[in-house]
Parts: C-alpha cells; structure tokens; sequence
C-alpha cells in the first residue's frame, strides 16, 4: 500500500472521484441512450419519495428549473414519468413513477449492481465493509454540509 501524505491524498481522491463520475455519467448513457445521469438521479427520488413537484426535486438537487423542467418533459415523453394533481391542492402537480419507469429503473438498479459486485468479486469483506463505510461518512458530511441527499 502507498503511503501519501495528506495533500498527495487529498489530490489522489480527487483525481479518482472524478474519473468514477465520468465513468457513472457514461454507464448511464450505456445504461439508456436516451437518459442522462441527472435523469436516473431523478427517477430515482420520485421512487424514493413516492413523488413530488418539479420544484422541488430543482431545490432538492440545486438545479435550474428549467433543467428540471427539459429532463422531466423527456421522461414524461419516454413514458418513465407522469404528473398527478394533488388531491389536497388540486393547483399542484406531482410527478410520479409509471409502472413502465420503475420497471426500468430496477433493471439499470441490477445491472449497476452486478457490474459493482464484478468489480470487488476479489475484495475480502473487511476491504468491502471499510470501503462502505467511508462512502457513507463522506456522503453523511456531504449531506451536512449542503442539505442535501444524494
């Protein structure tokens, strides 16, 4: 194992996170041409929150509304996505998963799972359980910092 002092760290994790969010914005586009990486993230809170407006999935992941509003256009356009009115405020509109956008996001959900354990298939489980929990810790202070989840 190399040693590296604090700064030699600070810029080896750097240089690798960045080519893990490369190599994540290009599984998406594998994944499903048609959808971005942003585009999973989104289906994914709907799935996770059972829904919720546009607004606030903008707020939530400090996008422009009208990001929000081209990438939600082409999930609704896919049949990924579609929009109820609220039943306490029938002003609102909140987008939900359709049957055929969760069926898709398990699929991409699996497949990125296989292709994770591919990758670690000959990690020990200590090496396995540090690693998940320093991805935790550093999304944990992320999320404290900014207010958000990923």
């Amino acid at each position: 194992m190399t040693a590296y002092s604090r700064a030699e760290a600070l810029t080896v994790i750097q240089r690798e996170m960045t080519a893990f969010a490369r190599r994540a914005r290009a599984s998406a586009a594998r994944t499903h041409p048609e959808l971005s990486l942003v585009s999973f993230t989104l289906l994914a809170h709907l799935e996770d929150r059972q829904g919720c407006r546009a607004t606030d999935l903008a707020a939530h992941y400090l996008l422009d509304k009208s990001t929000v509003s081209r990438q939600v256009g082409n999930l609704e356009r896919l049949g990924y996505v579609e929009r109820r009115t609220d039943p306490e405020d029938h002003r609102i509109q909140v987008l939900h998963l359709t049957p055929k956008g969760a069926e898709m996001l398990a699929q991409a959900a699996e497949s990125r799972r296989r292709a994770f354990a591919a990758r670690v298939e000959d990690w020990d489980e200590a090496d396995l359980e540090r690693f998940a929990e320093y991805l935790l810790r550093y999304n944990d202070t992320v999320t404290r910092e900014d207010g958000t989840d990923a």
